[in-house]
């Protein structure tokens, strides 16, 4: 792709595009599911819960919450362009995920920070990377809980080898949990659990 296609837009117009761009990422499937056979999700639903478990991950290990909070969002931003390559494609393939970053973020005045949590993310020397690092496994793993509890025992085997993946202390104690909490206890345990019992009207 030449640099040229986006010469002379004002930095809006390149905001209005990164942005139609970052909308894209709604439409990318993450494709390790057909491989497992069970399970769906599009690159940003990966994206806003790796963000989220990020957040968590830096309050629990005393971090810098805004930048992995960052590096987590932007994290896949690439795959707008080169789509998702799962492990068995990572093989045989691969993409030119800096230059497609460099491109999305032409003229939009953001190429510093979004370019900048992308070379801290790949170089992994930081806390704060590591920490990132593990909330894209930690996605991962929560989705393969998931999995495995409906049913799908490939997941189990998945799950096991996901949780070694996982580098920092707080991450595995976290993947740990993860792996023996049931993905529906959250809702079906509480606020009240004998909602369930009197939701046709029975009273004590």
């Amino acid at each position: 792709m030449a640099d040229a296609d986006m010469d002379g837009r004002d930095r809006l117009t390149r905001l209005a595009d990164f942005l139609f761009e970052c909308g894209m990422l709604r439409k990318t499937p993450r494709t390790g599911y057909q491989f497992l056979g069970t399970g769906s999700e599009n690159v940003a639903e990966h994206s806003f819960r790796t963000a989220v478990i990020g957040h968590v991950l830096a309050k629990m290990a005393g971090a810098d919450v805004a930048r992995t909070t960052y590096m987590c969002l932007f994290h896949d931003l690439h795959e707008a362009r080169t789509g998702d390559f799962n492990y068995v494609n990572h093989i045989y393939n691969s993409s030119a995920r800096t230059k497609a970053l460099e491109h999305a973020c032409k003229g939009t005045g953001l190429e510093e920070d979004v370019l900048g949590y992308w070379k801290e993310l790949e170089e992994t020397t930081t806390l704060e990377a590591r920490l990132a690092q593990d909330a894209d496994q930690l996605d991962f793993i929560l989705n393969l809980k998931e999995e495995a509890d409906l049913g799908n025992r490939y997941a189990l085997k998945w799950l096991e080898t996901a949780v070694r993946r996982v580098r920092t202390e707080w991450g595995i104690e976290l993947a740990r949990t993860i792996a023996s909490t049931d993905h529906k206890d959250w809702w079906f345990l509480g606020p009240d659990r004998v909602w369930w019992e009197r939701k046709n009207g029975k009273r004590e």
